[in-house]
């Protein structure tokens, strides 16, 4: 009679998965923790003002209606002024597009010099940027100001662009230098050969093969943008303002009857685009990471 039919391994399979059915109700249990901010914040957007009087914190609405996502979105006050998400947000769009272009191309450009240009100094220059990579954004405030006044771009959305690109070069630079360390230097010695040049082999030849880095490197600069408050409501003004401080803001509006659910619409609002880039590009932030983006 073999182990088998003598019922010897069959308490052994029991036991293994009465443990992996705890191991489940763990996670899950941990994973409904997590999650009950965003439950709770999606229930109160959805309930009426009466009705989030009456019922408890993490009751479902008993009737959905999403007035307190349009008020959030196109009446609702951001400080004097009652005309919702709507322009910030659109200036937070303004704001983040040519910012992340900018500074994930010039990451690139200085990633490759960096490696495939070798020049005297190259090490000391890398050290810098690795070094701008670790300063608080508190510090920057102060020569921030100062040389977005002496361009005229104080208060603007323009001034915001041009901060944003400068402080994410060290982060930009930092991920595309150490990919292309991992690229052959044969392949950028054999297109010097056939007679191509800087700008040649780095469009022709490196950058086509460096999209997982730059998919990583475009949704690090995308959420670290638009998630910013310090730089939003330290270099702009008024209707300038991105929609974090717009959010912030309604929040902290403080005439009138307290709107939770406008305020939780508001805040899920301005979450989205964030969650959205992570739910359409999550697997190829993961691939790009494994692909050598992060390595070195």
């Amino acid at each position: 009679m073999s182990r088998q039919e003598s019922g010897i391994v069959r308490p052994k399979g029991l036991r293994q998965a009465v443990l992996r059915g705890l191991l489940f109700a763990v996670l899950i249990l941990f994973c409904l923790y997590y999650l009950m901010p965003l439950i709770v914040m999606v229930s109160t957007s959805l309930k009426s003002l009466d009705e989030i009087r009456t019922s408890s914190l993490i009751s479902l609405p008993q009737a959905v209606t999403f007035d307190a996502w349009a008020k959030a979105w196109s009446s609702a006050c951001v400080g004097v002024r009652c005309t919702g998400l709507e322009p910030y947000f659109m200036n937070s769009v303004l704001m983040v597009v040519p910012s992340v272009i900018i500074s994930t191309m010039l990451g690139a450009l200085n990633g490759y010099a960096l490696t495939k240009w070798r020049f005297r100094g190259a090490d000391i220059i890398f050290a810098l940027m690795l070094f701008g990579s670790f300063i608080p954004f508190q510090v920057v405030l102060l020569p921030m100001a100062r040389m977005l006044g002496y361009f005229g771009l104080a208060g603007s959305v323009y001034g915001l662009i041009l901060v944003h690109t400068v402080y994410g070069l060290a982060f930009t630079t930092l991920f595309f230098r150490n990919f292309f360390v991992g690229v052959s230097d044969g392949i950028v010695n054999a297109a010097k050969i056939d007679g191509a040049g800087f700008f040649t082999i780095f469009f022709s030849v490196l950058l086509p093969m460096s999209l997982p880095t730059i998919v990583v490197t475009v949704i690090w600069q995308f959420t670290q943008i638009w998630n910013d408050f310090l730089f939003g409501i330290a270099f702009t003004v008024g209707d300038s303002n991105p929609v974090t401080v717009a959010l912030n803001n309604i929040v902290a509006t403080s005439t009138g009857v307290k709107e939770y659910n406008v305020d939780m619409a508001a805040a899920i609002i301005a979450a989205l685009p964030t969650l959205l880039v992570y739910i359409v590009a999550g697997k190829y932030f993961v691939r790009g990471l494994s692909a050598g983006a992060v390595k070195g």
